[in-house]
């Protein structure tokens, strides 16, 4: 996720980081050289390629395509903004597991299934990282050990697998009476809303934009951005190849940005900072364990954090 501050208006026009340009390039630079090549032959032959006086049709076309680009986006970006409550939701959670286990405090055995329970806890947040994103550094398995490694790396819902270890935990410290019935239905309760976070996630994840609607726009994009110069070259003459440029430079680039959206959990510059909300969660409970000499919170680099 790219942390800028606001740009002044000079260096909004040079700044690098976070624009559709690298991605989008390639189609401005053929529909600036088609643009171009069409100018010239009206100029040389003007009726040798069929040009179009009135701009009416690509002016409604235009208006019809920004909407449906809009509407796509605000999908788009609807997917990416649920991703980040979710991921916001789990830091909470993690936090009020904080509190609620300081029930078990008072005696080395309740002490010492807080711990396991709080680490667990941090352990499923961090093993969140590569579930949904697999290129991902995997920080969980250095946190678990015995069975639960062993469970985890052969499962084939691993975080689930933590989750399930820290109610285990939580049972015991009800048969040993170190909490109620009651104490551990109100913790068991709290850890279940990371199972439904991680069903949220999974549900973001494995439920694109429907493709047939992606499709539908991206073809019509590239038809109308194409077409330009036929409807401009008489018009504009040599400021054609600018003008279609700069209209498909809004297009491509709201296309190439909804693209980035649509899959908070990926790595472009747009997506998600996974690791660092991980991390942060993590310092939290390593803080509330009495860790001394904590890393500070993560800070983006080159204006970017992941």
């Amino acid at each position: 996720m790219i942390v800028h501050p606001r740009p002044t208006l000079l260096k909004l026009f040079f700044i690098r980081r976070g624009t559709m340009l690298r991605k989008i390039w390639p189609q401005l630079l053929a529909v600036a050289l088609m643009s171009a090549a069409i100018v010239y032959v009206h100029d040389i032959e003007p009726n040798y390629l069929p040009f179009y006086n009135n701009s009416g049709p690509f002016t409604l076309l235009g208006i019809a395509l920004s909407i449906f680009l809009s509407f796509r986006n605000n999908a788009c970006y609807d997917r990416w903004w649920e991703a980040r409550k979710q991921w916001g939701d789990m830091i909470h959670v993690s936090r009020a597991v904080i509190r609620q286990t300081m029930l078990l405090s008072g005696t080395a055995e309740g002490e010492r299934i807080r711990e396991r329970v709080l680490k667990l806890i941090m352990a499923h947040i961090q093993a969140m990282v590569p579930h949904l994103r697999p290129s991902a550094e995997n920080k969980a398995l250095p946190m678990l050990e015995g069975n639960v490694l062993e469970r985890y790396r052969t499962s084939r819902n691993p975080p689930a697998v933590i989750l399930e270890a820290a109610s285990a935990d939580l049972a015991e410290a009800v048969r040993k009476g170190l909490i109620s019935d009651i104490s551990f239905q109100t913790i068991d309760n709290t850890i279940t809303q990371l199972a439904h976070t991680q069903v949220a996630c999974e549900r973001i994840l494995l439920t694109p934009v429907p493709f047939g609607y992606s499709l539908l726009l991206h073809r019509t994009a590239y038809i109308f951005c194409f077409l330009l110069p036929f409807g401009f070259a008489d018009l504009l003459s040599w400021s054609t190849p600018i003008a279609s440029a700069l209209i498909a430079y809004t297009f491509f680039g709201l296309d190439a940005l909804g693209d980035e959206l649509e899959e908070p959990f990926g790595t472009e510059e747009n997506d998600l900072p996974l690791a660092a909300m991980a991390d942060t969660a993590g310092l939290s409970i390593r803080e509330a364990l009495g860790e001394k000499d904590l890393p500070p919170l993560p800070q983006p680099k080159d204006f970017l954090l992941l």
